[in-house]
């Protein structure tokens, strides 16, 4: 039986993001105000038979543990409705 796994990887809180900053300066200038502290990040999803692996999946691969923080978001079988 498999899984469908997500798991939501981000820049640990002190690490620079870049990417958060350009979106958080853009969006006043698109009309979008009252917006801060914006951060992006990547969602990785899988279908996996074993989730115990999902932990060292992550600290080995998924995400770089010295500058990024991840969260196991939800486990559940790929037929459930979302």
């Amino acid at each position: 039986m498999t899984v469908r796994a997500r798991v939501l990887v981000r820049p640990k809180a002190g690490i620079l993001d870049p990417q958060g900053v350009a979106v958080e300066r853009a969006l006043p200038a698109l009309g979008f105000e009252g917006v801060a502290n914006v951060h992006v990040g990547r969602l990785i999803e899988l279908d996996i038979e074993d989730p115990g692996q999902l932990e060292a999946m992550c600290e080995k691969l998924l995400a770089n543990p010295l500058i990024e923080d991840y969260e196991i978001l939800s486990e559940q079988r790929p037929d459930a409705d979302v």
